[in-house]
């Protein structure tokens, strides 16, 4: 009597192509969540319970390695390495938004400071403005004497001074805002472990179909000889 391949065919390779399938579309989940680690978890866990499933159905009398069983262990194996590529793909992710998140916290105390620097400098404008016009006042004088003397006693070099400094200060506070500008450019811009992982992404995607492919290739070639 021969065994009906049939049932295996009907009952186990097919649902495993099926979970194969499954496992190569969770490709298109986004790796910055959890979901494709659990899809994955839950699809190799799937594949675990065929096996026991597999291991009720198959003869324990073989001399050996029945093709399906060969067949189940490449797919699991394949599937443990999606698995493992998912857990790296995500560490680098998180790698890079921990560097991110280190640049935004210095890039907002240097917006800080700027802002103090800022405050400063107006404060010095107005108080330079001020100055002459308040020291001068006599106690003896009139109103009107003290805002025409008010008027002319404003000096010219005083001015320019004050000008001076408040360039100086502006110059300061331009090259401390240069780098954040810069990093605010660079923020739209994916960070170094993101190309990485996006990288190791994609190779392990044209790796994993060529492996599974030569897979399915061999193990038809044996169970038609």
């Amino acid at each position: 009597m021969t065994r009906r391949s049939a049932l295996y065919v009907a009952n186990f390779l097919v649902p495993i192509l099926f979970f194969l399938c499954l496992d190569l579309t969770s490709f298109l989940i986004s790796d910055t969540g959890g979901e494709k680690l659990s899809f994955k978890v839950t699809v190799l866990l799937a594949v675990t319970v065929m096996q026991l499933i597999l291991n009720e159905i198959l003869p324990s009398s073989s001399d050996r390695i029945p093709l399906v069983v060969i067949f189940c262990i490449g797919i699991f194996g394949l599937m443990m390495l999606s698995l493992l590529e998912t857990i790296v793909v995500m560490r680098l992710l998180e790698k890079d938004s921990a560097s991110q998140a280190n640049k935004a916290d210095e890039d907002q105390s240097l917006s800080e400071d700027c802002g103090d620097k800022v405050g400063k400098a107006n404060c010095g404008t107005e108080l330079k403005n001020r100055t002459p016009a308040v020291c001068n006042v006599s106690v003896d004088e009139t109103p009107s004497e003290q805002l025409s003397k008010a008027d002319n006693s404003s000096q010219p070099t005083e001015e320019f001074n004050a000008l001076e400094k408040i360039s100086g200060e502006l110059k300061e506070i331009e090259k401390t805002l240069t780098p954040v500008l810069h990093c605010t450019k660079e923020e739209g811009k994916p960070g170094y472990w993101t190309r990485v992982a996006k990288t190791v992404n994609i190779a392990f995607f044209f790796s994993y179909v060529t492996a599974a492919s030569v897979l399915l290739s061999v193990l038809f070639i044996l169970w038609n000889e």
